[in-house]
């Protein structure tokens, strides 16, 4: 059909459309239909937003031009075509996928019209169906891997403030909601009248603005408090336009203070597992473009709708799982406090065993965790790939605390022994010298009135005076040797020398029986070179890292702290295979033994609290780890990166 044609259709096709026209018109079974004339070759019947056309086969074959304007709805399945007439067009499988819905003959029924006419708005009912299905699909695809990332998330999350975090971001990304707060229930474990609502978080994604942790009491005067009493969820399309008889009021001050509107609200109650409330999640402001921000009245307007029914659905069944994740995280929250705080009463008792020590685990798991940090930020060397994970400075940490835990199968004069020789056994000496200057005292005394009775010299008599005066110089001499050699200093040998003569020194007591000086065991504590313990001592001491081993074994770490027994049992270690109890060599020493070994012999050296010898200067303690290094005895990198990142000196918080 040319140009001329189209513009002055033949009279007959004409009217054979204005037939067709009129008999859907009058047909009362189409009285959901309107029945339009947009050409005069196309008749048009529209039902709700679908339409099918119908004209003459040369509408398709020639006068294509005339369905330019409905081919989007052809594509979109909202309209379909119907042709009167022969085709010369065969190719009937192309027509058909462009929306063809029935081929008629010219003359076709008013029967037929409505029979094709019904079945191509029954066929576009299905069509709309099918991809609705398709869409309803592909989103509870998309929702249930949302939700399922959404509790992997939560899952893997144990710090509490992190986690409500986690909740309240993904409550708000499955919604669309511009902005949400979290409320957590305290004191229902001590009173339930006295429960209190803390506002623990807020997001927005319009504004930023300053905020407070802030408590509220949990009664029907709040939505949040409502929410917590009826345990259900509060869907509220617009909070300024509550119903005079709602029992919860909206505090518009805070919107006033920062500038926001807040409009819809939806609150979900989290439920534990034995179905109490233990907080709210609030959202507000669910929008019509999720990404759209609110910076005026006209986007509250344009874009803020109320929460529909599945984004109830959809906020209830993550409300379900959060607060099951909730109520495990503040159980893993007292766990870890409750096993944080055996840990420090375990250091309690190790100081109150021995006080002389009190402090140094705590300053030892400081010195630790600081030279940790410090390899964190190391550039160079052997350690510059070293990164400790929150996880790992804890499990440092505990090390650290408990690494003299096994000092408590210790005996306790050992564990306490400041000096050579216990009180009780120094005054057993000064007794024995007491008596034996006695002893000699009363034989002089007895030799002196034989003396006076035989009428013995006034000089024989005087000699026997220098003998006892000489006698009593020898034993206090012995006295201050014995004193003095009883410190933990280091024992010149010409002492060492003296003591092992004065053992060989013999008095004898009224009845003639001989008795030493000084018993074998004084004399070889007293000869003790450095220190205040025995070979024997001292190695009842070193057992402590065995008896820590055995202990720390016992707890139930867990996979998470399951090293730490071994990691506190290896801190007198040395790298060259000298220290105890195992002897291991530098590779089979742990890295956090290693550290925790600087940080023991630093703060041993530098400690002020030690009753039986004096702080040494930092210069001099770190001289003396520079000489252990030196001996193989500890890491050098360690000593020089603990050196350099000046790890004992305070930090600011």
């Amino acid at each position: 059909m040319n140009d001329v044609a189209r513009e002055h259709p033949a009279a007959a096709v004409v009217a054979e459309m204005d037939r067709v026209a009129a008999a859907l018109s009058s047909d009362g079974r189409l009285t959901r239909c309107s029945v339009l004339r947009p050409h005069p070759l196309i008749v048009l019947v529209r039902r709700s937003n679908r339409m099918v056309l119908i004209g003459p086969g040369s509408l398709w074959d020639r006068g294509r031009d005339l369905l330019a304007p409905y081919l989007a709805r052809f594509t979109a399945g909202e309209a379909m075509l119907v042709l009167l007439g022969p085709l010369e067009d065969r190719d009937l499988d192309r027509i058909i996928n462009k929306g063809l819905a029935a081929v008629l003959p010219q003359g076709a029924s008013t029967q037929s019209l409505y029979v094709a006419v019904q079945t191509a708005f029954e066929a576009m009912e299905l069509r709309g169906r099918a991809e609705s299905r398709g869409r309803w699909l592909n989103r509870y695809r998309y929702e249930l891997g949302e939700l399922v990332e959404i509790a992997r998330a939560m899952t893997t999350e144990r710090e509490i403030d992190k986690l409500l975090g986690v909740i309240l971001e993904k409550a708000r990304f499955i919604t669309g909601a511009d902005a949400g707060s979290i409320y957590v229930v305290e004191g229902a474990d001590i009173d339930v009248t006295r429960r209190v609502l803390r506002f623990k978080l807020t997001q927005n994604d319009s504004l930023q603005f300053d905020w407070r942790e802030f408590t509220l009491p949990v009664s029907a005067e709040s939505i949040a408090g409502a929410t917590v009493l009826g345990s259900r969820a509060i869907n509220i399309a617009d909070v300024y336009d509550l119903p005079p008889d709602s029992p919860y009021r909206v505090d518009t001050s805070f919107d006033r203070k920062i500038g926001y509107r807040t409009r819809s609200m939806l609150c979900a109650p989290l439920v534990n597992k034995a179905g109490e409330v233990i907080g709210v999640l609030q959202l507000i402001n669910r929008k019509r473009e999720p990404e759209r921000r609110l910076l005026s009245a006209e986007d509250f307007d344009d874009q803020v709708v109320a929460f529909d029914e599945r984004s109830e659905e959809l906020l209830g069944t993550l409300a379900a799982q959060a607060g099951v994740c909730l109520e495990n995280a503040i159980l893993y929250e007292e766990i870890r406090c409750i096993f944080e705080g055996f840990v420090r009463a375990s250091v309690e008792a190790i100081e109150q065993r021995d006080p002389t020590t009190s402090g140094h685990s705590r300053r030892v798991a400081e010195l630790s965790l600081g030279l940790a940090r410090s390899l964190s930020v190391v550039g160079s060397g052997p350690y510059r790939n070293v990164q400790f994970s929150p996880h790992d400075l804890r499990e440092l940490e505990y090390a650290s605390l408990l690494h003299d835990f096994g000092k408590i199968g210790v005996r306790e004069h050992v564990l306490v022994k400041a000096k050579k020789l216990h009180d009780h056994e120094l005054q057993t000496i000064r007794a024995r010298f007491d008596n034996a200057l006695r002893c000699y005292e009363c034989e002089l005394l007895r030799r002196k009135i034989d003396a006076m009775q035989r009428g013995a010299s006034a000089e024989e008599l005087r000699a026997l005076d220098a003998r006892l005066a000489a006698w009593e110089a020898e034993i206090e001499s012995a006295w201050r040797l014995i004193t003095a050699a009883n410190e933990p200093s280091v024992v010149e040998k010409n002492d060492i020398d003296r003591i092992g003569e004065l053992a060989r020194v013999v008095f004898q007591d009224p009845s003639g029986q001989p008795h030493p000086l000084l018993t074998s065991s004084e004399v070889a504590s007293l000869q003790i070179p450095r220190g205040s313990l025995t070979t024997s001592e001292m190695d009842e001491i070193r057992s402590h890292v065995v008896h820590t081993h055995r202990f720390l074994e016992r707890i139930p770490w867990g996979s998470s702290f399951r090293r730490i027994p071994e990691i506190a049992a290896a801190h007198h270690e040395r790298l060259n295979g000298t220290g105890y109890p195992r002897h291991l060599h530098a590779e089979e020493i742990p890295l956090q033994s290693k550290i925790m070994a600087v940080a023991d012999i630093f703060d041993a050296l530098t400690a002020s609290d030690r009753p039986y010898k004096p702080a040494v200067p930092v210069d001099r303690a770190l001289h003396i780890l520079d000489c252990e290094a030196r001996a193989q005895h500890v890491d050098l990198e360690l000593v020089t990166i603990f050196r350099e990142a000046r790890v004992w000196e305070p930090r600011a918080s």
